[in-house]
């Protein structure tokens, strides 16, 4: 029996249920408490005015994130012949900002770097474990940066990130599976130690932002959550919400300005539904695409109400859609 389960895991990897968390298809009905949902309906302008986040008027702030709103999609879509700039909050006000993407090959991170260097004050830095393979993908418009979690000591990775001149990082990785046997392991390594070595090397080298992508129910023990059928799933991957709680708390701990977004189940395809934002521990299922989590992630480089935030994002039919200036007022 102890074999048996990591096997029947193993299966469902090889005939196409997609890895953590994209099988994470419940309900979509039943994501949402009913609090949940008249908290979400009674999001507002005023939510924004109860900020203090660095610099700017209301006014400004709400014409920020409008913008974002406005140019992110359309410059990712080429809809825009004449890219606007885009103040960033936690980033330099004048020339172009240096924001390395960590697991830049991944789905989600190869999305982070596309719509990152449709930007015309970003200069996006693939960070890769194998330059060849991020020249493959990114062509030769987009700077590569030779990075390893797993077996560079923060010190190098420190060292890279500061001649890379790094401003803001997003960090994508994680592990993906392979042997069974091996979960616990790669979890272990990639989504904890090595996370965890990659703040502390951002850190070290003076970066200004950490925007790190981890998944709804990586608390889950905190809210009672860890017999639901998301968490028991999701966390016979490894223990995988686990060693992302690791890294979440040693994040948060560091002193950095960070943003923590937590996807539901991941989709390949594009955007199709409305986008819920939520604060920490209040989704347990539902779907988001990939194109929609790398845009939260841009957009929290760019929105000074992102500063030390954690939010859970997910895409539904059945609730209105938050508006993008309340993206990180709901934390």
């Amino acid at each position: 029996m102890g074999m048996f389960f990591p096997l029947v895991l193993s299966c469902l990897v090889a005939t196409g249920v997609a890895f953590q968390p994209e099988f994470s298809r419940y309900s979509q009905r039943s994501f949402l408490s009913l609090r949940l949902r008249r908290g979400i309906e009674k999001l507002s302008l005023s939510t924004l005015e109860a900020e203090t986040p660095r610099g700017g008027s209301r006014r400004e702030r709400i014409g920020e994130a409008a913008a974002n709103a406005i140019a992110v999609p359309l410059l990712s879509a080429g809809l825009l012949g004449s890219p606007r700039q885009v103040r960033a909050s936690a980033l330099p006000a004048g020339g172009k900002s240096k924001v390395v993407v960590a697991g830049a090959t991944g789905q989600t991170g190869m999305r982070v770097v596309n719509q990152l260097r449709a930007l015309s004050n970003v200069s996006p830095v693939a960070a890769v474990r194998d330059p060849q393979k991020g020249e493959k993908i990114f062509g030769a418009d987009v700077e590569k940066l030779k990075l390893d979690v797993v077996k560079d000591s923060p010190g190098k990775m420190a060292e890279a990130l500061k001649s890379a001149g790094a401003d803001a990082l997003v960090c994508a990785v994680g592990f993906s599976g392979g042997n069974p046997f091996e979960w616990s392991k790669q979890a272990h390594a990639v989504d904890n130690v090595g996370t965890v070595a990659l703040i502390d090397a951002a850190k070290e080298a003076g970066v200004k932002k950490f925007v790190l992508i981890t998944s709804i129910l990586t608390d889950g023990r905190a809210w009672g959550q860890e017999k639901s059928p998301g968490f028991q799933v999701t966390n016979a991957f490894g223990g995988v919400l686990d060693e992302k709680l690791t890294a979440e708390k040693h994040l948060k701990s560091s002193g950095l300005d960070f943003t923590i977004v937590r996807p539901a189940g991941l989709r390949g395809d594009g955007p199709s539904r409305s986008l819920v934002v939520t604060k920490e521990n209040s989704l347990n299922s539902g779907e988001v695409s990939r194109d929609t989590v790398a845009r939260v992630c841009v957009s929290a480089l760019f929105a000074p109400s992102s500063e030390k935030k954690i939010v859970e994002i997910v895409e539904t039919e059945n609730v209105k859609a938050t508006p993008e200036v309340d993206w990180f007022s709901v934390a």
